[in-house]
């Protein structure tokens, strides 16, 4: 706590040998923030230049590949000035917006891949219907809601917690994520039981509702041995994408609900995977 200012500061303590390998872990962190941006904005700006691939299905990617840019944005430059500080410290308001960024983002990427999942169900399975369907307004009207809505849902998160007293100043991590309720003096059942709801409606249904419409696109590839590869060509990646974001989004979650002290070292390569794995496994495979 900074009296002076009257501003409260918490320190990351998930560093590994931060002072002894400062430079290289920014080099490495650094590089792959650039490979992340340059790499997503060169499918984004080749989806955009070329009129042919306005369609529904390109412009989902699109929007998915832009929302991993900002989550990676919000994330890499302070871990970066972190590398090249003496102290891993950030304020309290400053890692609030951080945590809402991080999950906002991350949840939009859910539903982002629900409504690519609808679009290609519809694709597929009903493509004679499949122009009346995903007209240009339905399709702005989900990008939207992918976004918006998740925000506004950790708005009230961010806005309860903003009002609880804190009583610990020192985070076992390197980015502000779930274990922010554990500075909380007080845990609150309302924030839990709140946290659980948002969590079900923007994690657990977007995921029933995507294993949902590939079972359907699967039982109708097999039964049409047309759309067999035409399936797996789009399917197959954007489960790969779900399983993938799904394990690390689970573990994230639990991270502040389960008493398990894990190594540190086990701390920092999980989020290293949410951070520097997950955004170029998207990419690759949305190529």
């Amino acid at each position: 706590m900074d009296n002076r200012l009257n501003v409260t500061y918490i320190t990351f303590d998930g560093h590994v040998e931060v002072h002894k390998y400062r430079y290289l872990y920014f080099v490495i962190m650094f590089t792959m923030y650039i490979l992340i941006i340059s790499s997503n904005f060169t499918i984004v700006s080749i989806i955009v230049i070329h009129k042919s691939l306005h369609e529904p299905m390109y412009i989902f990617i699109a929007a998915l590949l832009i929302n991993s840019v900002l989550f990676s944005t919000a994330i890499y430059p302070k871990i970066l000035i972190d590398f090249l500080s003496e102290k891993q410290i950030i304020s309290y308001p400053a890692c609030l917006f951080q945590w809402f960024s991080y999950y906002s983002l991350g949840c939009s990427e859910f539903f982002l891949l629900s409504v690519m999942a609808y679009d290609r169900y519809v694709s597929i399975c009903n493509p004679l219907q499949y122009s009346t369907i995903m007209r240009k307004t339905t399709v702005n009207m989900f990008l939207i809601f992918a976004w918006i809505l998740p925000a506004c849902q950790f708005s009230v998160i961010i806005l309860l917690s903003a009002k609880k007293e804190i009583c610990k100043f020192h985070l076992k991590g390197i980015l502000c994520n779930s274990t922010v309720l554990k500075l909380h003096c007080v845990s609150s059942t309302l924030l839990n039981i709140y946290g659980l709801v948002v969590f079900a409606s923007a994690v657990l249904l977007p995921v029933l509702f995507i294993l949902f419409t590939y079972t359907r696109i699967l039982v109708i590839s097999y039964r049409c041995r047309g759309v067999r590869r035409k399936a797996a060509q789009t399917c197959l990646p954007h489960l790969l994408v779900l399983i993938n974001y799904s394990c690390l989004s689970a573990y994230d979650v639990l991270l502040a609900r389960l008493e398990v002290d894990f190594p540190k070292i086990v701390r920092l390569i999980m989020t290293l995977q949410i951070v520097i794995y997950h955004p170029l496994l998207i990419q690759s495979f949305m190529d």
